[in-house]
């Protein structure tokens, strides 16, 4: 029966509640048919041919440039978790100093954009400080840029738990150390990971820019070889594909967690 409700109505759902898979992959295939649709329209519409022949002859550089995005995407997210933890405890900290410096950083590394961050780091601050490994540089710019939204994102985590748990905690019997691990951390994973993994993908598409410093990442080599080819079209579609096939994941991972930590902390709630 619920089976042929759905096949009568397959295009609507109740708002704000999940619908069946078998109207899940239909709309949604038919929403990327849309999306294909317009835009091969306006291809045609423009007169571009897409042709990824290109792609064969230089596999080689095209591979070599993803696996430096992944590289560089990689350390930059360690990296910038690090910093962002640190920061966010800073934050909070007694000594004033280190307080109004960690907000003076995030302020002023959000408040500013990325691309401006890596012409000053790089020909001012790196050079000044003799860093003039590319790949280096870049995961320095990236991590530090990074850092400051997820200080933010786990500040505020940190600001909406309810204060009185831990004293909670406390009071049935509960080192410091205990309190924090069983009731406080569990709680932060469950409110950050979502959005940390979002930030994550962040990091994998910001680190498009750092072809501005001619780091050999994916972007940089899809631009020199549309220079040689003169494909500019079949180039730039392929390397959003190639980006796509990076972040897609993560967006599939953080939505996962999403549902997965919601569901435990209804299943707390309710207990």
């Amino acid at each position: 029966m619920r089976v042929l409700r759905t096949l009568a109505r397959p295009f609507t759902a109740p708002a704000n509640t999940p619908a069946s898979w078998v109207r899940g992959v239909l709309n949604y295939a038919l929403a990327c048919a849309l999306v294909v649709g317009v835009v091969w329209a306006s291809l045609i519409a423009v007169g571009v041919n897409l042709d990824f022949g290109f792609a064969v002859q230089y596999r080689q550089r095209i591979w070599d440039g993803f696996a430096l995005t992944v590289q560089v995407s990689a350390a930059s997210l360690v990296a910038s978790l690090v910093i962002g933890a640190a920061v966010a405890v800073g934050q909070g900290a007694r000594v004033l100093v280190v307080r109004y410096l960690c907000d003076f950083y995030v302020k002023v590394i959000r408040g500013t954009p990325l691309l401006v961050q890596i012409y000053l780091f790089f020909y001012i601050i790196g050079t000044a400080w003799g860093i003039s490994n590319r790949f280096l540089a870049g995961v320095v710019i990236l991590s530090v840029f990074e850092g400051a939204y997820i200080a933010e994102i786990i500040r505020g985590s940190v600001i909406s738990l309810d204060k009185t748990q831990l004293d909670a905690a406390r009071a049935v019997g509960f080192t410091r150390a205990q309190a924090l691990r069983h009731v406080i951390l569990p709680q932060m994973v469950a409110r950050t990971l979502p959005a940390l993994t979002g930030q994550f993908a962040s990091v994998i598409k910001d680190s498009s820019l750092l072809s501005v410093i001619a780091v050999i990442e994916l972007t940089q080599t899809m631009q020199e070889i549309s220079a040689a080819n003169f494909n500019l079209f079949g180039c730039y579609f392929l390397l959003g594909g190639l980006y796509l096939c990076l972040t897609l994941p993560l967006a599939f991972v953080s939505r996962y967690f999403e549902k997965r930590l919601d569901y435990a902390h209804d299943h707390t709630r309710a207990a």
